[in-house]
């Protein structure tokens, strides 16, 4: 039997993946713009599955478009061993983000050929839909539905600006699929992906074994106080809602720095009505986006936010509509797939450190499903959602030969 400290990837072949399918959707900076069940979506996802069928796998689409490529294992009644990831982009997003995850899932299949390993679990690779929630709110939808968290109905009905729906966009590009979504077992999950922060690259380590995520609380805030013209009326009879909002933003930052380190705050849209440069704003929407892996913690964030917005709302005479729109628990992945990362990581002798996932993944999702991790390898400056996003041939190299021998440890082997 081969030692599976030798199994290895072909780096160089995986890299000339990621590049020939960033081609699809490629940007003037050289990022990808691949917005979920587009044409351009389309194409990508064509590709990906004529290199599947080459490689010998067997396809299936279910009824979110998600695609499973088969390896069969030597016993393929048993519960498969999945990889994958998403294909869909940011609208200027990047080379890597989501698309290292299936095409290092594409390597394993390739180098398992190459290899003459028969696995006694099938291995499979995954194309989740719409992770990224650019085009269809919100993100990782499809997994969500694969999950059981979301319905079916709620998955295919979600809509993007112009009134279309998922449903809708699935049977234009032909990716409606027959199969049933989710229900069945997964013997193990792994999710390969690229940090998209600076923390593996500042410490010059290649692997980041990701044992949590961070749940998250997604808002949506309108205040509402008296549009009046900008001259004529006093400061201390002003009821401005921009100010209000501008003392909301401090307010969710201060929240983020009061529970560091782990904790992020952010608001990341303003909308001001009438937005006039002589009217004092009648009207401001904004969103807030709290993060944490404890939910302690995060719960204590919301209440301080609440606390501290009914102060503002009193102090300036603001009326105030506050929603929870989404709400994503803490997850703490499976100790075994954990350790299955870390070991494949010390066999090829990487330097590693255990991290948390500051973002939302499928994996989040996919961990309700089967036992599931992350493995993260590092993006040059820690820049991601951007078209400028790179990383070096030698972290994703090491990306994909630790996901292959972590597969290959929870699918069974033999020569």
């Amino acid at each position: 039997m081969t030692d599976i400290k030798n199994l290895s990837i072909d780096g160089q072949r995986l890299w000339d993946s990621l590049m020939e399918m960033a081609k699809i959707g490629a940007t003037e900076k050289g990022g990808c713009c691949r917005l979920a069940l587009t044409d351009l979506d389309k194409q990508g996802r064509n590709l990906f599955v004529r290199w599947c069928e080459e490689a010998g796998c067997t396809i299936k689409v279910d009824k979110m478009g998600n695609i499973f490529a088969r390896r069969a294992g030597r016993d393929d009644s048993k519960p498969p061993v999945i990889t994958g990831s998403h294909l869909d982009t940011q609208p200027t997003g990047g080379r890597f983000d989501g698309v290292f995850g299936v095409l290092a899932g594409l390597e394993v299949v390739r180098s398992l050929n190459d290899l003459g390993i028969e696995t006694e679990h099938p291995v499979e690779v995954a194309v989740w839909t719409n992770e990224e929630g650019s085009r269809f709110a919100p993100a990782m939808v499809a997994s969500g539905v694969y999950a059981g968290v979301f319905d079916l109905e709620y998955g295919l009905s979600r809509a993007d600006s112009d009134g279309k729906t998922m449903g809708e966009e699935l049977e234009r590009i032909g990716y409606a699929g027959s199969e049933e979504v989710g229900g069945r077992e997964i013997h193990a999950y792994f999710e390969a992906h690229i940090e998209q922060g600076p923390i593996l690259e500042a410490e010059d380590k290649p692997i980041g074994v990701v044992t949590d995520a961070q749940g998250q609380r997604w808002y949506e805030l309108t205040l509402t106080g008296m549009e009046s013209h900008a001259g004529p009326t006093p400061m201390d009879r002003r009821r401005d809602a921009l100010v209000g909002a501008a003392r909301v933003v401090e307010l969710v930052n201060k929240t983020g720095l009061d529970n560091a380190p782990y904790a992020c705050a952010t608001v990341g849209m303003l909308e001001v009505h009438p937005n006039s440069r002589n009217v004092i704003p009648g009207r401001v929407f904004l969103t807030i986006d709290f993060r944490h892996p404890d939910a302690e913690v995060l719960a204590g964030m919301d209440k301080a936010m609440r606390a501290g917005l009914d102060k503002i709302a009193a102090d300036i005479g603001l009326e105030v509509e506050l929603e929870q729109i989404w709400y994503s628990p803490p997850v703490h992945f499976d100790d075994g797939c954990i350790a299955a990362v870390r070991q494949a990581a010390e066999n090829n002798g990487y330097a590693l450190r255990d991290m948390v996932s500051g973002a939302g993944h499928d994996a989040c999702y996919i961990a309700k499903a089967g036992p599931t991790s992350m493995i993260f390898v590092p993006c040059i400056d820690g820049i991601s959602h951007n078209e400028v996003e790179d990383a070096k041939p030698e972290w994703i190299t090491a990306g994909g030969q630790v996901l292959l021998q972590a597969m290959v440890e929870k699918a069974g082997y033999g020569a």
